[in-house]
């Protein structure tokens, strides 16, 4: 008698959770909220594992948000014929995504580097502990983290719920706007249409938030408290040829194995914009590292085309807006850098 209880009462909770959950995943699909990435050391390392490519068939590409938001995959990959190999990650330092390939004899490719100043000009720990993060775990990644990870692909392939960025239970608690105790300050809290992320590793704004002005100036506004927090100056002097010199003993080494490396500065807007030519100006910082590199670089502002898109947040394209920027960059390589796919 006992036993069928329990059997019943198993029974019975399974019944209330796969209601609950499919009723969740509904209600999210009818919010038009889509199917997204957690975008972890995980997916890096599965991304980080496809640079031993052919140069002739393979691109990568390092850098911060930007270059996830304004180089459209799909775009590069038809135009090219060449796949696109997305390494960058947000709100991140990428020297040592570059330093990581430098070091690694097997790689031989083409690299292209998206140069974000306040973040590649970046000498703190914080910067570098994402990308060190992902570093570390792809070297030492196990059989069964691969089994697991391939697991999760195929759950979050199908299942809205699923998005550990926003609808996982942290999240959802910060978004209950509790007010902080005195002293407690709480993360940024972006709003759910400004990064959707696809296995490739590609961030895109929604149709809501491009549609929403209030979304977008939520993170205009994020983006200026950033600003006003960090009152360390911009790195000079001796630091700033240090990163240099750094820099140009990594692009070396990928060199001398046949790689080819360019540097790109992808587009931002308005007081962002003015705000970084401001900080870095331009003869002391890109000008500077493309001359001690003696890499070529291919900088927005240089063609119109490019120079006129606009950030609905000041800092990274739109969906639409990234297919331009990406077939202007295709185009330039091709033309001036003799780049061959």
């Amino acid at each position: 008698m006992q036993s069928s209880l329990s059997v019943k009462s198993a029974i019975l909770a399974l019944i209330l959770v796969l209601t609950f959950l499919v009723s969740w995943e509904l209600y999210l699909r009818h919010k038009g909220i889509t199917r997204d990435y957690d975008d972890g050391p995980e997916l890096w390392a599965n991304s980080r594992a496809m640079v031993y490519e052919p140069a002739d068939k393979a691109t990568v590409f390092i850098g911060s948000s930007r270059i996830k938001y304004d180089l459209d995959i799909p775009t590069w990959e038809n135009l090219t014929g060449n796949h696109a190999i997305q390494l960058a990650m947000v709100g991140s330092n990428p020297r040592p995504f570059l330093h990581d390939l430098a070091s690694d004899p097997n790689f031989k490719g083409k690299l292209i580097v998206d140069v974000t100043e306040g973040l590649f000009f970046n000498k703190s720990k914080v910067a570098v502990s994402s990308p060190n993060e992902g570093i570390e775990y792809y070297k030492k990644r196990t059989p069964a983290q691969r089994a697991s990870f391939e697991l999760d692909h195929a759950l979050e392939s199908q299942f809205v719920f699923l998005n550990r960025n926003f609808l996982s239970l942290n999240p959802l608690i910060d978004n209950l706007h509790i007010k902080n105790r005195p002293g407690v300050t709480s993360a940024a809290e972006f709003p759910i249409g400004f990064r959707s992320v696809a296995f490739e590793r590609q961030s895109k704004m929604t149709a809501e938030f491009l549609a929403d002005t209030n979304q977008q100036i939520q993170v205009r506004n994020i983006w200026a408290s950033n600003r006003k927090k960090n009152r360390t100056p911009p790195v000079r002097g001796k630091s700033l040829d240090s990163i240099m010199t750094s820099v140009k003993a990594d692009v070396d080494k990928i060199r001398a194995r046949g790689g080819d490396v360019v540097f790109i500065r992808t587009p931002s807007s308005d007081t962002y914009l003015i705000f970084e030519n401001k900080t870095y100006p331009r003869t002391e910082y890109w000008d500077k590292l493309l001359a001690i590199t003696r890499c070529e670089g291919i900088h927005f502002a240089d063609y119109p085309v490019i120079d006129q898109l606009t950030c609905p947040e000041y800092s990274h394209l739109s969906p639409k807006d990234a297919i331009i920027y990406t077939q202007n960059l295709v185009s330039i390589l091709k033309k001036e850098q003799g780049w061959k796919f």
